[in-house]
């Protein structure tokens, strides 16, 4: 039995709550208890908590060691529909969404507050507005109304809950945390940086090869200042345009060979040096604040310390406690799979039930053999690469997986017309003059205006690639909401988790199971939500003691 009941947290830890018929009218009287955490405890019968807020409320409730089954998060969901309606970006606070239904002014939402290294809790001190309980509950009421409205009720009543349980798995994700040893750490900066001098800071290693640069060039260049390497560049008879990797080794100088080594060790140095292991790692763990939806296209990011863009050679120092594994599961190649799901192309869908190399299957099928042509063809489709060799290879591509090039090409035309696309739940691109702020889509610069043709070309590539990275982002909600039912009765906790891939801790006795949990996980997620398909999407899972093995 689905038993709900909404509850508001008040002043001096207290609650208000009422049980709540389907439709989200009372089921009873509203009542007021003095201690929230012990009002939640007391109900363990309760298989859903409808709240303002799942920041606000659920890191309380885990510090108290209180787990829910599941949640309705009236904040998260508001954004969803807002979405939906073509009008991301509009304040989704319950506050907001009062005074859209009552025709109030709509106060913006409160900036969110970056993790305070070191402190756990500061993501979650969100100051609630006041709002008074009844209000709260038509809100919810009026989004239930809502989700009746769109195209696929059931899709969107599907994606919200998703992602509602997604707050609750960022929340418990943030209190496991994920291993971390400062020792090793240490170590690796000793080893790749040097010691580092007195007074100053610096690592020795870096100086050495900041004085390398300057000896090339003939006189002091700092090389961690951009304008200062390409002034001495220019006046060396070079011009670049930037110093990225691939500019700087496509000339003959002997400051290239350091530089390119400097800008590797410069970027450890500042983003996962000294100082950060110092603020971000505490008690064996790291915490970056993990945030559901934090970008257009559903993906997650952290709130922190950088959490989803730890370096290789840094994962050496991401260590399993004594007795306990890293089971470590990436999607195998997830997004050709997902554009077969949401497209129903026959012909892909039966490509994709194979576990295995799908771009070698596609290639054996429609490039003579030549994986790398499929690949590229493939990727193509999807991320728009539909000039050149990339024409061609769509061409190729399109004969024989028609329906799947079909499904990209009319979400690019719709993009360009100015039109709404949906992921296969029903998250919604932002409308046409957006900010398309979501950097791995690629949307239109800024300084292109939207009467520009250009503006309409890359935001049909925007577009294109929306449905497909939107849709894997659908996907991976439910694929972490199996998980985490999978992992209950275990000791193992998800602690890690972006995009395409998880981290679960557990001990080595459970590892075996974990990984099967994974993949029945990933299954069920594919029939939640893209229905009954051949499509397999399959995990490539690897169990071990130090993250930077599992690659």
């Amino acid at each position: 039995m689905d038993e709900r009941w909404a509850i508001g947290p008040e002043e001096g830890g207290a609650a208000t709550l009422v049980p709540l018929h389907p439709d989200g009218q009372p089921a009873g009287e509203i009542r007021h208890e003095p201690d929230l955490v012990a009002a939640v405890a007391s109900r363990p019968q309760v298989s859903r908590w409808v709240w303002r807020s799942s920041a606000e409320i659920y890191p309380r409730l885990l510090a108290a060691g209180v787990r829910v089954e599941r949640c309705y998060d009236i904040e998260n969901s508001e954004g969803l529909l807002l979405g939906y309606e073509g009008r991301l970006g509009e304040p989704r606070s319950a506050a907001a969404a009062w005074a859209r239904l009552s025709g109030a002014p709509v106060p913006p939402d409160p900036p969110m507050r970056a993790v305070v290294p070191g402190e756990q809790s500061s993501l979650f001190d969100i100051p609630a507005e006041p709002l008074a309980f009844q209000t709260l509950l038509r809100v919810y009421a009026d989004q239930l109304r809502r989700h009746e409205l769109t195209e696929h009720p059931d899709r969107m009543r599907l994606l919200t809950a998703s992602e509602s349980s997604a707050m609750l798995i960022a929340a418990e994700m943030d209190r496991a945390g994920l291993p971390w040893s400062a020792s090793t750490h240490r170590e690796l900066l000793a080893e790749l940086l040097g010691e580092r001098f007195g007074g100053t800071g610096e690592p020795r290693r870096l100086t050495e090869l900041a004085d390398q640069i300057s000896t090339a060039f003939g006189h002091r260049v700092r090389p961690d200042l951009p304008a200062d390497v390409l002034k001495a560049f220019k006046q060396a008879g070079h011009q670049l345009k930037s110093t990225r990797r691939w500019e700087l080794e496509t000339i003959d100088h002997p400051a290239v060979a350091p530089l390119v080594e400097y800008k590797k060790l410069y970027r450890i140095y500042t983003a996962n040096g000294w100082s950060w292991l110092n603020d971000w790692v505490h008690d064996g763990r790291f915490r970056p604040g993990f945030v559901p939806g934090g970008t257009v296209s559903g993906r997650w990011i952290t709130n922190g310390g950088g959490g989803l863009q730890i370096p290789k050679v840094i994962r050496r120092a991401v260590v399993a406690d004594p007795g306990w594994r890293l089971v470590v599961a990436d999607a195998s190649q997830l997004e050709p799979r997902v554009l077969a799901a949401i497209s129903r192309d026959r012909a892909l869908m039966e490509v994709c039930n194979d576990a295995g190399d799908l771009y070698k299957a596609v290639s054996d099928q429609a490039f003579s053999g030549d994986r790398g042509q499929a690949k590229v063809a493939i990727l193509g489709a999807i991320y728009g690469q539909t000039s050149g060799d990339g024409l061609k290879n769509l061409a190729m591509l399109r004969k024989r997986f028609p329906q799947a090039v079909a499904f990209v090409d009319d979400a690019a035309r719709a993009g360009e017309e100015g039109r709404l696309v949906r992921t296969y739940l029903g998250r919604t691109c932002p409308p046409s003059g957006h900010p398309l702020d979501d950097a791995t889509l690629e949307g239109p610069p800024a300084d292109i205006p939207t009467t520009d043709p250009r503006h309409a070309r890359a935001r049909g590539r925007f577009t294109r690639n929306f449905v497909v990275q939107g849709s894997a982002a659908d996907w991976a909600l439910l694929l972490l909401a199996a998980l985490r039912q999978a992992l209950t009765p275990l000791k193992g906790e998800l602690v890690f988790f972006q995009h395409d891939e998880v981290i679960v801790h557990c001990p080595a006795d459970e590892a075996e199971q974990v990984a099967d949990a994974i993949q029945q996980a990933s299954n069920l997620a594919g029939t939640l939500t893209f229905g009954p398909t051949p499509t397999n999407f399959a995990f490539t899972t690897a169990t071990v003691e130090v993250y930077a093995d599992a690659k």
